[in-house]
């Protein structure tokens, strides 16, 4: 009895989402460099899941704070993150640094997506990508507050700088 089948290939499912490529160096516009350390990595030789949002955030607030310099903290407009996502595509871990590299989808008129992507070694695919997404709150009224507030014009000049051309 043969294993194979006379039945023709199924055709993807209608509204199917492919998976986009995997990032490269080439996808990012800034950078940064993350030591790690021996606490990052868990149970299985490989860095938490919980330290790559510490890096995500590490990366877009330490780039926020070295483009605009100020304090984003103390503005009249705060980001507060509303989303973070993660794709992982290879391990990492203690003890090489990890290099971030930096870019944004979209700058809106309360909120700004950024993606991140995590490199160790010399490979130019990342190894993981994370989206982050901020919305800008009356810092006045905390995190809780409905996002109603534009981008402070200091944040945003910083941050399209970082959006790629359009191809």
């Amino acid at each position: 009895m043969s294993h194979e089948s006379s039945a023709p290939e199924a055709a993807p499912a209608t509204g199917t989402r492919t998976q986009p490529a995997r990032p490269t160096r080439s996808d990012y516009v800034a950078w940064r460099t993350a030591t790690t350390r021996w606490r990052d990595d868990d149970a299985y030789g490989h860095l938490n899941n919980a330290t790559y949002y510490e890096l995500f955030d590490t990366a877009v607030n330490a780039y926020l704070y070295d483009a605009t310099g100020v304090d984003v903290r103390a503005l009249p407009q705060i980001g507060v993150v509303a989303e973070t996502g993660c794709r992982y595509f290879r391990e990492i871990g203690f003890p090489e640094p990890i290099e971030m590299g930096l870019v944004v989808d979209k700058v809106g008129r309360s909120s700004i997506i950024y993606r991140i992507g995590l490199f160790q070694g010399t490979s130019d695919e990342a190894a993981a990508e994370g989206r982050f997404v901020h919305v800008y709150v009356d810092n006045a009224r905390g995190a809780g507050s409905r996002p109603v507030t534009p981008v402070p014009d200091v944040v945003r000049e910083a941050v399209v700088r970082l959006q790629r051309p359009e191809a």
